[in-house]
């Protein structure tokens, strides 16, 4: 890593207001103080200087107890590298009692190094017509709202997070963690982000267009008890060969009806679940460790390289290696 001593801190603001998701402030805000920690440790005090900006200073209401106490307002002329809208639950509401976010963010978009928003803080970006022709993404809740309030955004509700030049808007809550990982990774390199990471117990997930509705999500929405569970111990089993036929035995039932009861819980078949848990684990593997293909495919469920290769090239028309030369490599050294 470059030296960074005597560097000046890299300036993120927070910008809240009245509902703010607390949740979605404090995970991300987390994410940067965890990185300084890590820079001061190389001899930086401080890599990023992070402030809380409201429309005007003073303590500012969350969607819950929390309070967050803005140090100033919005400026036009005092920029920060980073600004980050944080998103709200009422963002409908939000936005009729915040027009001074949107004209801020409409006067600062063209100099600001990065504008960012979080969850249905996209809102705020679109009603100041910063997204009009651009892919941007916000929670799966609210994006068929954000469709139709701004037809001229390119809605993607699937992904996590997008960039459109300096405009960076991600998925809900959480995501917002996963961007500002990105955000690090895209100052310091990828071995902070990734030390982060860890120190969050979450996973660097680098494709920003990875779904918002990863295998063991939407295996929580199986409302069938034995049909969740089944797809609990599958994904606690990819390395194991996996057939119907056990799975069926495991859920005492015939083969024909737990492909029924399957395909109507699940909105799949079973092997298109064990495809799809497989690829994200891979995925996964390669992302975040160094593992040689072979044992990455072992640990799938794969006897051999080719079936894994076979499977990225199917759904993501990438071979292993290239993507892993794209989106991961563990730091040097270390094994995950």
């Amino acid at each position: 890593m470059k030296n960074l001593i005597n560097l000046e801190p890299k300036r993120v603001d927070f910008v809240v207001y009245p509902g703010f998701k607390a949740l979605e402030a404090i995970g991300t805000m987390s994410v940067f103080e965890y990185a300084n920690l890590h820079l001061a440790q190389q001899g930086r005090p401080q890599g990023y200087q992070l402030n809380i900006v409201s429309v005007a200073a003073g303590p500012v209401p969350s969607d819950t107890q929390m309070v967050l106490e803005a140090s100033g307002a919005v400026s036009v002329d005092d920029l920060p590298d980073t600004a980050i809208i944080i998103g709200a639950r009422q963002i409908e509401q939000a936005l009729e009692a915040n027009p001074a976010i949107m004209a801020w963010a409409a006067a600062v978009a063209p100099r600001i190094g990065r504008l960012v928003a979080l969850c249905s803080g996209s809102f705020f970006l679109a009603a100041a017509g910063l997204l009009d022709g651009l892919p941007a993404t916000t929670h799966w809740s609210v994006a068929a709202l954000l469709r139709e309030k701004f037809p001229a955004v390119q809605v993607q509700a699937d992904a996590i997070y997008l960039r459109s030049g300096r405009l960076w808007t991600s998925a809900g809550v959480t995501a917002g963690i996963d961007l500002a990982l990105a955000l690090v990774e895209e100052d310091y390199g990828r071995g902070l982000a990734l030390q982060v990471a860890r120190d969050l117990v979450v996973y660097l997930k680098r494709p920003g267009g990875q779904s918002q509705f990863s295998v063991h999500l939407t295996s929580q929405n199986t409302s069938h008890p034995g049909i969740r569970e089944i797809q609990d111990w599958v994904l606690s089993n990819l390395s194991r060969p996996l057939d119907i036929s056990m799975l069926a035995a495991r859920a005492a039932m015939s083969e024909r009806n737990f492909r029924r009861v399957f395909v109507r819980e699940v909105g799949t078949s079973p092997l298109q679940f064990i495809e799809a848990a497989r690829l994200e684990a891979g995925r996964r593997l390669l992302e975040e460790g160094d593992l040689p293909l072979k044992s990455v495919a072992g640990r799938i469920g794969f006897a051999s390289e080719q079936s894994l290769r076979k499977l990225f090239l199917k759904h993501l028309g990438v071979a292993p290696q290239a993507y892993r030369e794209r989106f991961g490599g563990a730091p040097q050294g270390r094994k995950v």
